[in-house]
């Protein structure tokens, strides 16, 4: 019988977690965590990742701030605002919602928020300490994963876990993360992408961890997976299903119903990865908040 991997309960656990050491925090340092949140456009769907956030925020006991600001807004425009949050005391966390309408460079807003406040982990800065092994924010995402692995009782020490897709949110930082000589890691790695020899199946049925990050509805389907495998599937994608009252139901990169039968552990889309997303970035706020205060303790 697979084991279905619970993410709602999981981040659940970690969101009350948090919301013991958060008080405690604030209670030592009369500090609280604080979340910058800059949304650029009207689409509904970061609308709702964005109140969500938000949400969590005050859950927890953070204080969180949102600006949304018109689409025809401009680069210079938002860079104000970034350079602004760098320089206030009072926020700890800064997270621009992607994506970002088309005449704003994704890279450059990225690499103008301060390293110490990017709760998101996609700064060049804490990327490169994730390559290195180094303490840094690490992209929530990932992070996420990490924990479900960990938390379900599933290890990929020497195991052989191979990644499909290459994104810099996901593909490239849970590589590794999955690499790393760590308790949590130390596996060996593949990442599959449209740049291989042969076909994708031949690198997926190797895997004792097979996690899917291509956004493309089902494409991992029963003959891509061995019998044991653990899939942890990333995907969120909008299929038609005229039976639902929103003409659409969301489904992950994996064919949830044939690969069931031969896998030993699986996330479900809903309810798999996407829940830990949002809790493992209201950690890395209070880990900002945390190092903003020990900072300015050392700076007296």
């Amino acid at each position: 019988m697979a084991q279905i991997i619970d993410g709602k309960s999981i981040a659940a656990t970690i969101k009350s977690e948090l919301q013991i050491e958060s008080a405690a925090f604030i209670s030592r340092t009369g500090t609280i965590p604080h979340l910058a949140l800059l949304l650029v456009g009207d689409d509904p769907a970061s609308q709702v990742y964005v109140r969500s956030k938000a949400k969590t925020c005050e859950e927890i006991g953070f204080r969180s701030t949102i600006l949304n600001l018109p689409a025809t807004t401009s680069q210079e425009e938002v860079l104000d605002v970034i350079h602004s949050w760098n320089g206030n005391k009072l926020i700890h966390g800064i997270l621009v919602q992607l994506p970002l309408p088309r005449h704003i460079s994704e890279h450059k807003i990225i690499e103008t928020i301060s390293p110490s406040k990017d709760v998101d982990g996609l700064h060049p800065e804490n990327m490169g300490r994730l390559v290195l092994g180094l303490p840094g924010f690490v992209p929530c995402t990932p992070a996420g994963i990490i924990e479900l692995l960990s938390r379900s009782g599933i290890s990929a020490q020497g195991k052989h876990a191979v990644v499909v897709g290459r994104s810099n949110i996901v593909g490239k930082p849970i590589a590794n993360l999955l690499y790393q000589k760590s308790p949590q890691a130390n596996a060996v790695v593949t990442i599959c992408h449209t740049g291989a020899s042969g076909t994708l199946r031949d690198f997926t049925r190797q895997a004792d961890i097979l996690v899917a990050a291509i956004g493309v509805a089902n494409r991992i389907t029963a003959d891509y997976v061995k019998e044991g495998v653990a899939v942890i599937d990333v995907g969120i994608n909008r299929i038609t299903d005229v039976a639902k009252k929103t003409g659409y139901r969301i489904v992950g990169d994996v064919d949830f119903e044939s690969v069931l039968p031969k896998v030993s552990a699986i996330t479900p889309v809903p309810g798999g990865v996407g829940p830990m997303t949002i809790v493992m970035l209201m950690r890395n706020t209070l880990e900002a908040a945390h190092r903003f205060t020990r900072n300015a303790t050392i700076n007296r």
